[in-house]
């Protein structure tokens, strides 16, 4: 269960007496809840599944796979399926050492909750496949743990540069350095700058031509490294 809409409006309120952009973004973006989906074996399978593809292509893949192994993915069966099976999913080879190494990582879930933050990302990037964006994102939403600021993220970057008014998109070192002022609460800071460049990007209906084709390809980018 992830924290509370109070416990969300607090931390806003924590981060904005403290940073005057985050102060803006919470001047207009409105209050959101945390949505925290399911976790587990599935959902981390999941979200290496359907990055670097389309969103389209994305939801295909992940239903001839679930599909295949019998409608519920578990570690067994993935681990049971030969790379035949696989690659006919629509799975990349990548991918299939990927799902594998998850499935033999299965019993971490378990240990999951219980972890330290810093332990719990360490634990998760030490399987292949899965990056510290990835492990951190998982976190964020599939377990609601509040202090996780993703800054690999490009929708992330861009609020940022669109709150400072910058000409170019800090770095994912860069970024990081910056959240550590936002600590404990860099999982709600993410959500503001989320939150500010969605608004943002609505502004975009009367942009021009040039301006409209950036946002579109951003958003594919985001699309595909989200996993959506």
């Amino acid at each position: 269960m992830g924290p509370t809409d109070t416990e969300i409006l607090a931390a806003r309120r924590e981060l904005a007496k403290g940073d005057p952009l985050l102060a803006k973004a919470d001047a207009l973006v409105p209050q959101t809840s945390w949505r925290v989906r399911e976790g587990g074996f599935e959902a981390l399978v999941h979200q290496i599944v359907a990055q670097q593809v389309s969103i389209a292509s994305a939801a295909a893949i992940w239903a001839r796979f679930k599909a295949g192994l019998g409608g519920k993915l578990t570690p067994e069966g993935v681990l049971a399926a030969d790379d035949a099976q696989m690659r006919a999913f629509g799975l990349s080879r990548q991918k299939i050492r990927y799902a594998r190494a998850i499935a033999e990582a299965a019993p971490l879930f378990a240990e999951l909750p219980g972890l330290p933050d810093d332990e719990a990302v360490a634990r998760l990037t030490a399987i292949t496949g899965v990056g510290r964006w990835t492990a951190e994102t998982y976190l964020l939403f599939c377990e609601g743990r509040l202090d996780f600021f993703p800054a690999g993220d490009v929708a992330l970057q861009e609020g940022y540069r669109l709150l400072e008014g910058s000409d170019a998109r800090a770095g994912e070192k860069a970024l990081y350095a910056v959240a550590e002022a936002w600590r404990p609460y860099r999982g709600v800071a993410a959500l503001l700058l989320w939150g500010y460049y969605g608004l943002m990007r609505k502004r975009t209906t009367e942009a021009t031509a040039e301006d409209q084709v950036e946002v579109r390809t951003l958003e594919a980018e985001l699309a595909r490294r989200r996993g959506i």
